[in-house]
C-alpha cells in the first residue's frame, strides 16, 4: 500500500483505467500542458529509450508509458515532488519500466555522458525569474512556473545533448516564447519539424504551443491544425475529449 503525506489525493489519470496518480493542491497536480504533450510527441513503441526532464509527480511518463513499452527516466529538481514521482511508481507497479530521479536537468547530460535517448520530452517553467518578492509564496508553484533552477536556454541545451543524432524533443511552452525556442533550438543542433497551436476556443489567442525537434535533423517545420479547447457553449471540443479520454 502506497502511503499519502500531508493533503495528497489518489485521482485516476483521466480515462486510463489502469493508471493513477498522486496528487496534491498545494504542491503538484498535472495540467492540461501534461496530457496535450503527452498526446502530441512521437513515441518509440518498442525499441529506445524516453527522458522526461521537470517531469513534477511523473505524470508524462504515466501517460506515455500506456503508448509505449520502452523504459522511461523521469528527472525531478524538487524533493517532494521527486517523492511523489517514485511513489507514483510503485502505485502503477510500473518498476520495471519506469524509473525516477532526483537531480537538475542541467547535470544531466554529464550524467549520462554517451549514452543518448530516442525521446527527451520537457514540461518546463514557462514564464521568465521575476523579482524574488513576485515569486509565487507556494515554492513549489514557483519553481514549477517560473526559471529559479533553470532558463529556456538550460533546458534546450539539455535536450539537445541528451537526445541521440536523429532522436526527437518534444516541448510543451507558451506561444509568445516561440521565436526564442525556435532560436534556441537552432543553436543547440534541433531542427524544429513539428507544432501545434492550442487555444482556449475559437476567437482567442493561442496560449499554449506544442513544439517537435529532431536532434541533426534537416530543415522542414510542419505545421499542424489548431487546437481549440472548448466549444462557445463552454464544454470540450469533440478533439480534447478524444484526447481526454485517450485516443
Amino acid at each position: 500500500m502506497v502511503q499519502l503525506k500531508d493533503d495528497e489525493r489518489i485521482d485516476d489519470l483521466l480515462a486510463k483505467e489502469d493508471r493513477r496518480i498522486i496528487q496534491s493542491p498545494s504542491a503538484f497536480a498535472f495540467s492540461l500542458d501534461a496530457v496535450l504533450l503527452a498526446d502530441f510527441t512521437y513515441v518509440p513503441k518498442t525499441r529506445g529509450k524516453i527522458l522526461d526532464l521537470c517531469t513534477g509527480n511523473g505524470v508524462i511518463p504515466l501517460f506515455l508509458s500506456t503508448r509505449s513499452s520502452v523504459p522511461i527516466t523521469g528527472v525531478e529538481i524538487q524533493e517532494r515532488l521527486h517523492d511523489m514521482a517514485v511513489r507514483n511508481v510503485e502505485l502503477n507497479g510500473l518498476d520495471d519500466q519506469l524509473q525516477m530521479i532526483h537531480g537538475d536537468l542541467k547535470e544531466m547530460p554529464a550524467y549520462y555522458g554517451n549514452n543518448k535517448f530516442d525521446l527527451v520530452t520537457c514540461n518546463p517553467p514557462y514564464f521568465p525569474t521575476p523579482k524574488s518578492d513576485e515569486h509565487n509564496l507556494n515554492e513549489y508553484l514557483a519553481v514549477a512556473r517560473h526559471e529559479i533552477h533553470c532558463t529556456l536556454e538550460d533546458v534546450v541545451s539539455a535536450c539537445s545533448r541528451l537526445a541521440k543524432s536523429g532522436g526527437k524533443v518534444s516541448m510543451v511552452h507558451r506561444p509568445d516564447r516561440l521565436v526564442e525556442i525556435i532560436e534556441r533550438f537552432r543553436a543547440h543542433k534541433l531542427e524544429p519539424k513539428r507544432m501545434r497551436l492550442v487555444y482556449p476556443k475559437e476567437g482567442k489567442e493561442a496560449n499554449i504551443l506544442l513544439i517537435e525537434g529532431v536532434r541533426d535533423g534537416r530543415p522542414g517545420l510542419k505545421i499542424l491544425p489548431p487546437l481549440c479547447a472548448l466549444q462557445e457553449s463552454g464544454g470540450y471540443t469533440d478533439e480534447l475529449k478524444e484526447i481526454l479520454n485517450g485516443r
